[in-house]
């Protein structure tokens, strides 16, 4: 696979944010919106991570609802279908 394959590979449609990985299951973001999710996510999920040093078992009750918000918006918004992938 050439270089430009690759580039155009890890390009999306208008309204899409992310793309399925080239290898491996999920998706990678390739848009400004995919990336902002991202730390958004990751925003929102370091502070209920130092509430799990501080408390016990309840963060899990923040995490998990926020961890499959996330997957969700990576599915719906992604350009193709999640399945395993092996290069091209």
């Amino acid at each position: 696979m050439t270089l430009q394959q690759i580039r155009d590979w890890y390009r999306a449609r208008p309204g899409y944010w992310f793309r399925p990985k080239l290898f491996g299951w999920g998706a990678v973001p390739v848009t400004w919106q995919g990336w902002a999710s991202v730390a958004a996510m990751v925003a929102l999920a370091w502070p209920i991570g130092r509430l799990a040093e501080a408390r016990g078992p309840q963060w899990l009750a923040l995490l998990v609802p926020l961890l499959l918000a996330f997957a969700w918006l990576c599915w719906a918004k992604t350009d193709g279908e999640w399945r395993w992938r092996w290069g091209a």
